[in-house]
């Protein structure tokens, strides 16, 4: 797809007021952060214990569902493996008449320090920066491109010195009038997954030799430019965002499991389907679907 022209500058970040009140309605990742410690009252820290006790809070953000008055739902899971859910997951509405569906999906690097900070940062970020775009009428292209970078530029500003970067993958989508939108850094990925026919993968991989990741958010990525594809459907269907937890299971997911969607009714049902076929898999990592509605 040929790039799209440079949009305007990139207005000033959002505040950490807006970015909330975005998502505060449809977004799991605001609503889950932190919370209070059922020993002390003290905060609880991402890995599920109480930063002043040390009191362990029971199955923290292990699993998260979250929907929107347009339909959308998504689903977010720990896994059967890992200790901490390093995913983030974020829904809205956007748009004066609330005709957009915005999401976003976003999947801290392991390897990397304080990877769920900087899923849940991105996935507010990308979010708020499409609603105030979108509504703004800017073109869904533009809108998209300005998130992921925005959203870059907010993970970036966690990095406590070399080596101390958090980093993280993140994958958005949009629907609405003028059609359907995705872009992603990393290897989240995004499929549009039609009424019938085959299932289209929207989005390619940044990734390398042995799947190493070649681009990603984070201080220490190497310099970006969002691919935003678009596509205007004649049918309805599902914009299917999700994690490398749920991919990985099958290499031919598209092809084998996708379609399955179909079968589960309602966007909330398709996502716990997807997000239950990953853990009957293995579970090994944490697992994120996001599902958007495209009506004809």
């Amino acid at each position: 797809m040929t790039p799209p022209p440079q949009p305007p500058a990139d207005s000033p970040p959002p505040s950490a007021s807006s970015a909330s009140s975005a998502s505060s309605a449809s977004s799991a990742s605001s609503a889950s952060s932190g919370g209070s410690c059922p020993s002390c009252g003290g905060t609880v820290a991402p890995d599920g214990h109480c930063w002043d006790c040390g009191h362990a809070r029971p199955a923290f953000r292990a699993r998260l569902e979250v929907t929107t008055a347009s339909g959308a739902a998504g689903v977010g899971d720990r896994g059967l493996r890992r200790e901490i859910n390093a995913d983030a997951l974020a829904l809205a509405t956007a748009g004066a008449a609330g005709e957009w569906t915005v999401g976003v999906v976003a999947d801290g690097v392991s390897m990397a320090p304080h990877a769920e900070r900087a899923a849940r940062l991105a996935a507010d970020t990308a979010v708020a920066v499409l609603v105030r775009r979108l509504t703004g009428g800017e073109l869904p292209e533009f809108a998209l491109r300005a998130a992921l970078l925005r959203a870059g530029r907010a993970v970036t500003a966690l990095a406590g010195g070399p080596g101390a970067a958090p980093a993280t993958t993140c994958v958005v989508g949009a629907v609405g009038p003028e059609g359907l939108f995705a872009a992603s850094v990393g290897d989240s990925r995004a499929y549009w997954v039609p009424g019938t026919g085959p299932v289209v993968a929207l989005t390619r991989d940044d990734s390398g030799r042995h799947e190493a990741l070649t681009a990603w958010l984070g201080a220490d990525a190497p310099a970006v430019e969002p691919e935003v594809v678009g596509r205007r459907v004649r049918e309805a269907g599902r914009l299917v965002l999700c994690t490398d937890g749920l991919w990985r299971h099958s290499p031919r997911l598209a092809a084998a499991r996708l379609p399955r969607v179909r079968q589960a009714g309602t966007p909330l049902g398709e996502a716990r389907e997807l997000v239950r076929y990953a853990l009957d898999a293995g579970g090994q990592d944490n697992v994120t679907v996001a599902v958007l509605p495209v009506v004809s």
